[in-house]
């Protein structure tokens, strides 16, 4: 269906444009946050406690950052070191989606699985902006490719390193990756009837193994939290790690209790799918339909060729989700593997019935989906944030040239739609990487003054915040958190700097502060786009500003 030299070629462009995102300035919130908390664990040698600022963080288990310490130990904190636990995460993801398309159908149909896997948005974001998604995602996938190795073939090793991944999985995310793992395997044993294969000594085996897996992430927990039922966790004393996370944690997220609620909009999944799977959304559109019509004309009946393995698994993840009172585009990541392996299902399906007008109709919409990568491309470029790298410039021509080779050359309409999709998710990600990223951190306030107390060498033990609110870029690459302190503290220190927003700094004024010198940096929430400041004339309106200022 698609060469060896044409799939490799596409593999490595879509890693380099992975690489060129490990260097951008990491993002508030959630990104820079868990680096600053896993960068506490490697400077205060703990490896046992998570904290949160001043508090103690109970929320998600520690995988994660376990995995981001052990890379501040090997490379140094950086951020691109940060990131690269996540990258080899998604890697595995990727060779997973390999897998388990083969399994489930052939090698081809694995090899389209984990290029369209890759190319997703919302998984080559991942790659950049690092959450306990990425470890999550690559390694929930990766227990359910083996463990329907294990259905089809009963071999031991596939149930043993099934049960790794699954035990990897709950100890970065608690009980929602066993879900996102039950949901599948369990709608392929009702498929295939082979509920027998678990009925077997080799599940004992198994579950051994997986206890062994999270027995480091549950003494953590012990270690923190069920030893001292004296901390007070959310207003709660008595709080029990174990307790939480084998019970409490994915009733909070559903109920919104602890955590608080962000949407009661059940279709928020629906409609936030539109975009974190382009380019491939209306061909998985497509897959999903031609799928749920398949199987209601055979009425479920088992038929050589079909799996519901990915449907089944979609549709109850989804409707799970969907339920929850706090919801994040993000959550969605964990059932990219699924809609990968059916939209490469479905595509490699196009190609052997030779069916053309589909087919061709099919190659429009991805023609409409360049045309609108190359707009939004130029409009990034040109309008949002003028473009003055001349590496990037060159960098951008090289990509562009390679997309309109593939769209001059004459070829099969299904390898055609294949090659053009994977091109417009690379010309996006380079701009992004390249270009956008970098302009746009720029008004986060927190990393730029870090370069600025950097260049100045103020000293980062005297600079203090006089409130709670989170400083996680600056507390990263200054590689100390601020020190919190309260105007009646700040009369008995002098010679210090205080990192203070405009309200801030008025109270300083109030209390009699002076200084006499002053950095000021621009600040946007750039997590939460909005018109106004991606139109350049109407940028200044909605910036805020953030100060550092010496107190002498």
């Amino acid at each position: 269906m698609i060469s060896n030299a044409r799939y490799w070629f596409l593999i490595v462009l879509i890693v380099l444009v992975y690489i060129t995102g490990m260097f951008v300035t990491l993002f508030e919130n959630d990104s820079a946050q868990f680096a600053v908390m896993a960068m506490r664990m490697v400077q205060e040698n703990d490896f046992l406690s998570l904290f949160k600022g001043p508090e103690e963080y109970l929320d998600k288990p520690h995988m994660h950052y376990w995995l981001a310490a052990l890379s501040f130990k090997l490379f140094g904190i950086h951020d691109w070191a940060y990131r690269i636990p996540g990258l080899l995460a998604i890697l595995l993801g990727a060779f997973s989606c390999f897998g388990l398309g083969k399994v489930l159908y052939n090698k081809e149909v694995g090899k389209l699985a984990a290029l369209i896997f890759m190319t997703t948005q919302t998984i080559v974001l991942s790659v950049i902006d690092v959450r306990t998604d990425a470890v999550l995602t690559g390694f929930t996938i990766f227990a359910i490719w083996q463990l329907t190795a294990y259905i089809e073939t009963k071999k031991l090793l596939h149930i043993v390193l099934g049960a790794f991944g699954a035990g990897i999985a709950f100890s970065t995310k608690g009980q929602i990756a066993l879900v996102v793992m039950g949901f599948p395997l369990l709608c392929h044993l009702a498929y295939t009837r082979k509920w027998q294969r678990f009925i077997s000594w080799k599940v004992i085996v198994a579950l051994l193994v997986f206890g062994l897996a999270i027995c480091p992430m549950l003494y953590a927990y012990y270690h923190q939290f069920d030893l001292h039922p004296e901390k007070i966790i959310r207003g709660k004393s008595g709080r029990s790690g174990i307790f939480f996370i084998f019970w409490e944690q994915s009733f909070e997220r559903l109920s919104g209790e602890g955590i608080g609620k962000n949407s009661s909009d059940y279709l928020f999944f629906f409609h936030t799918f539109l975009w974190v799977f382009i380019p491939w959304t209306a061909l998985g559109i497509m897959a999903f339909k031609t799928r749920i019509k398949a199987f209601y004309k055979l009425k479920f009946k088992q038929i050589l060729g079909q799996e519901f393995l990915t449907l089944g698994g979609i549709i109850f993840i989804f409707l799970l989700i969907s339920f929850a009172q706090f919801k994040l585009p993000h959550y969605l990541n964990i059932t990219m593997p699924l809609f990968a392996v059916l939209t490469a299902s479905y595509l490699y399906s196009l190609h052997e019935s030779k069916n053309v007008q589909t087919t061709r109709v099919l190659l429009v919409v991805q023609y409409f989906v360049l045309i609108l990568v190359f707009i939004t491309s130029v409009l990034i470029c040109f309008f949002v944030f003028k473009i003055n790298s001349i590496y990037a410039i060159i960098l951008f021509a090289g990509v562009l040239g390679v997309v309109v080779y593939y769209y001059l050359k004459p070829e099969s309409s299904c390898l055609r739609i294949i090659t053009l999709s994977v091109c417009s998710a690379i010309l996006l990600n380079v701009v992004l990487n390249l270009h956008f990223y970098p302009e746009l951190l720029k008004y986060q306030a927190g990393s730029s003054m870090a370069h600025t107390i950097a260049r100045e060498q103020i000293s980062v033990d005297h600079i203090y915040k006089i409130s709670n609110r989170y400083t996680w870029a600056l507390d990263f690459y200054n590689q100390r958190p601020v020190k919190i302190t309260t105007l009646n503290k700040l009369k008995n220190k002098n010679d210090i700097w205080i990192y203070a927003n405009d309200l801030e700094l008025q109270q300083l004024k109030n209390a009699g502060f002076d200084w006499d010198m002053k950095y000021s940096e621009n600040q946007f929430r750039i997590t939460r786009l909005q018109a106004k400041f991606l139109v350049s004339s109407s940028r200044k309106k909605v910036l805020n500003k953030m100060h550092l200022v010496h107190i002498y």
